[in-house]
């Protein structure tokens, strides 16, 4: 309130007013141009302090603040500086300034029952010095508390006495940063030796930040007063409006006519102060530098600091500026002795010291007891839960680096029935009455607004189980299925090129390939075909027919072993398919759905559009079995649809009569539920991924659900019953073309460079004419093949000479081409 007045006057009179002590960050909405802070903004160190939280890991805070102006002023700035850090308040400790010790300790009892153990204390030295004197006594600053000072508290330590000092170790702070120079240590001694002098009953005083201030901010005064001049009065002779019946002196006050002068000079004034460089912005001093300490021993000791552009850093020795990187690693901060001498990091969170056990609610199910068992022992009144979800949640908790006691309740009637749904059972969370939820709970957008979800432990999604149907053809055409249309049109190209290219290669010197044009084209067809059964007469002499039928009939072999296989599977095993693959075609038939009874699956139903009267719940994997056998028609349902668990549960019995499809909805899974912002998410999460990541979640699984894999050995085979394409054979084509192709052309090229003189002995005849002659020689048989001159050799005439019979003479050949020559074509 009083620096609110005197900067009401200086505004009236435009009278410059400086302030060294003024730290609330409330006078910074006064906006007026004639306010200088020249100490530093309380709420610029609140990003110190969230980094320090953050380098840490703490996801809870709770700031302990005077209830007055000073305290309640950098509150909205801290919260909003934590919740950038994803850091949560769950509660805010106010002391009144006038509190007692009795008040403080009334306070600090009722933190302990809190989970919470980072504190954030901005006091005023006098009462924090009683909030640390009071913690100390009441065993609040032993092993596992944080507690983080502001400067208001830390600036003051030099001149704390040692009593206080030994009830603050190990707490953490921030310290205006001043750099140690030459003027700095001069400038202290002497102001030391001075102080001395005019008191000399007080010893071993030091200067502290604040006094800085006061001497940087009337060396700027001074330096402003120089700049503008004193060659006017400071007040002239007008006078501000005023109230006539006024008795205070207030009514005279002037205003000042060289004010603003020296308000714009005071705002361009620079220089290297004692407590750094001394600048204003906006009426603001720009030094935001701060020194983390850690009280340890006699006083504190520097850890780290702080900048607006590096964040954390060790030492000042790195260079600031506008590229630097921002840092809130704990690497980047000296080593820490944390309350009780301990050096290992507080997790920041405790369970209270006067809680009870951990209530963990499960759920009391009728169907599916491998998830979760609840029974109730009448005689000796003890309930023993077991199940998969149990085990896991078991194994998850002793896995965490600390003890967690806790205790199932199960959520049920007085009657031992099931008091409500999942979603029921969430809101007891939500509520407080369960402190953790141990059961099958799926992570859903709506549930997280209220409770927190760990990371999921199961598979997600939503599918449905449908019954199968045997789908095999027993149409009298269903040899033509195991190949497709282009596969049979490509073998029966493919056999009958073959075929044209052996008589190619066997017309000229085997008699199987000559005869008749049909005869010819007969055997030909004749011969390609029958290579599919390996029933071919006719024999192949030549080398290059040879290797052209051996590719071949390696091509047919396969052919053929891939249609029996195809048509055996097609003719024998069952064709097992679906009823139905898509919940739209559910839909679109309106057709009944089943789900299990409580599950949030009913809201999905209806959200897609099916009518409630379509919808029924199942409590039962046998009720479930019993209502598709009915099916939609009968009473019964056409597909059951739940989480992707359960359903691998239902299919591990009946898996030889239903299959499942999907997913069809999208889901995180199963996990735990624990209150919002409770500090075990993250360690139970951290615990979820080394228990699924080991052996042990296997063992869970094995002992749950492994009884229930004998059943996928009676589990019929399914065919999608796919012929098969020319894709799955391209490659046999290839070679087989490739090589026939090879043949052709060799043999070609043979003919045409035997009979050459065809084209030049011929003389005076068309191309057309020349040619006809090459396909007539073509179509004679060739003598000279070794088939026929075995053949001949069993008729020749006893004086005939051997060379005769092997080689025409020149004279003979000549007269003959001499008659091809003379002879119409």
């Amino acid at each position: 309130m009083q620096a609110n007045f005197v900067i009401d006057l200086g505004d009236k009179a435009q009278v410059p007013i400086i302030s060294f002590s003024a730290t609330s960050p409330s006078l910074t909405s006064l906006q007026s141009s004639y306010f200088f802070r020249a100490a530093q903004n309380d709420s610029s160190q609140v990003k110190a302090i969230s980094a320090i939280i953050k380098a840490f890991g703490w996801r809870v805070a709770i700031p302990i603040y005077v209830e007055n102006a000073y305290g309640e002023g950098v509150l909205p700035s801290l919260v909003d500086a934590l919740q950038d850090v994803r850091v949560r308040v769950p509660y805010r400790s106010a002391i009144p300034p006038t509190a007692t010790d009795d008040q403080l300790a009334q306070e600090l009892y009722k933190l302990m029952t809190m989970q919470t153990r980072v504190y954030i204390v901005h006091m005023s030295p006098s009462i924090g010095s009683r909030l640390f004197a009071k913690a100390d006594e009441i065993g609040m600053m032993k092993e596992g508390y944080v507690w983080i000072m502001t400067n208001g508290l830390t600036n003051h330590l030099s001149s704390t006495n040692a009593s206080i000092i030994n009830s603050m170790q190990g707490a953490l702070g921030l310290r205006t940063y001043v750099p140690k120079t030459e003027e700095l240590i001069d400038f202290r001694s002497r102001w030391k030796r001075q102080f001395q002098h005019e008191n000399p009953t007080i010893i071993d005083v030091e200067l502290d930040v604040f006094g800085l201030w006061a001497y940087d901010a009337a060396y700027a005064l001074a330096m402003a007063v120089e700049s503008v001049g004193t060659t006017r009065s400071l007040f002239g002779s007008q006078t501000t409006n005023a109230s006539i019946n006024s008795s205070t002196d207030l009514e005279t006050l002037r205003i000042s006519p060289s004010g603003r002068e020296l308000s714009h000079s005071l705002s361009s004034t620079r220089f290297r102060g004692l407590a750094g460089d001394f600048s204003f912005f906006n009426g603001q001093l720009q030094s935001s530098v701060f020194e983390i300490v850690n009280v340890n021993g006699d006083g504190a000791r520097g850890i780290g600091f702080w900048s607006p552009q590096c964040g954390l850093m060790k030492d000042m020795s790195k260079k600031i500026d506008a590229n630097s990187s921002y840092s809130t690693s704990k690497s980047d901060m000296g080593q820490i002795i944390w309350p009780g001498d301990s050096t290992s990091t507080p997790k920041g969170w405790e369970l209270p010291t006067n809680s009870k056990r951990l209530r963990v609610g499960v759920p009391v199910k009728v169907g599916s007891p491998e998830f979760v068992k609840v029974v109730h022992d009448p005689v000796t009144n003890r309930i023993d839960v077991t199940g998969f979800c149990i085990d896991m949640f078991n194994a998850v908790m002793e896995g965490l680096p600390y003890a967690v006691t806790y205790d199932f309740i199960p959520f049920a009637k007085p009657d031992g029935t099931s008091a409500g749904t999942y979603n029921d059972m969430v809101h007891q969370v939500f509520l407080g009455n369960f402190d953790a939820l141990a059961a099958a709970t799926t992570i859903r957008a709506n549930r997280s607004l209220y409770v927190d979800f760990t990371l999921p432990y199961t598979d997600s999604g939503v599918v449905m189980v449908v019954p199968m149907k045997d789908s095999k053809s027993r149409n009298a055409w269903i040899f033509l299925k195991p190949l497709t249309w282009d596969l049979w049109l490509t073998s029966s190209c493919s056999f009958i090129f073959i075929g044209f290219v052996i008589w190619v290669l066997e017309h000229r010197i085997n008699d199987d390939f000559r005869g008749p044009p049909s005869h010819q084209v007969g055997t030909s067809i004749w011969f390609s075909f029958s290579t599919m059964v390996f029933a071919q007469r006719e024999k192949v002499v030549s080398n290059l027919g040879r290797s052209v039928v051996i590719v071949w009939a390696f091509v047919v072999l396969i052919l053929t072993q891939s249609y029996t296989a195809s048509l055996t599977s097609l003719l024998t095993l069952k064709q097992l398919q679906p009823t139905c693959t898509d919940i739209n075609e559910l839909l679109k038939n309106k057709e009944s759905v089943g789900y299990p009874k409580g599950s949030f699956v009913r809201d999905l139903l209806i959200e897609k559009g099916f009518d409630r009267s379509r919808i029924k719940s199942y409590t039962s994997p046998d009720e479930c079995d019993q209502l598709l056998e009915y099916g939609s028609a009968k009473g019964g349902i056409a597909a059951a649809i739940d989480e992707t668990p359960n359903l691998k549960l239902f299919l591990a019995k009946y898996c030889t009569k239903y299959t499942m499809v999907g997913p069809i909805f999208k889901t995180d899974g199963f996990a735990f539920v624990f209150p919002k912002g409770s500090p075990l998410v993250p360690d139970v999460s951290r615990s979820i991924l080394n228990v699924t990541e080991g052996e042990e979640m296997k063992n869970i699984e094995n002992k749950w659900f492994g009884k229930k894999a004998t059943c996928s050995v009676t589990n019929p085979m399914f065919s999608d019953s796919s012929s098969l394409g020319v894709d799955s054979f391209w490659g046999l084509f290839l070679i087989s073309g490739f090589s026939s192709c090879l043949a052709l052309i060799l043999f070609a090229t043979s003919f045409f460079f035997r009979h050459r003189h065809i084209f030049t002995t011929i003389r005076g005849s068309s191309i057309c004419r020349k040619v006809g002659v090459l396909f007539r020689v073509f179509d004679e048989k060739d003598i000279t093949s070794h088939t026929f001159r075995n053949k001949n050799l069993g008729r020749v005439e006893p004086s005939a000479s051997p060379c005769s019979i092997c080689q025409p003479s020149l004279s003979s050949q000549h007269s003959n081409h001499t008659d091809i020559q003379e002879s119409p074509f």
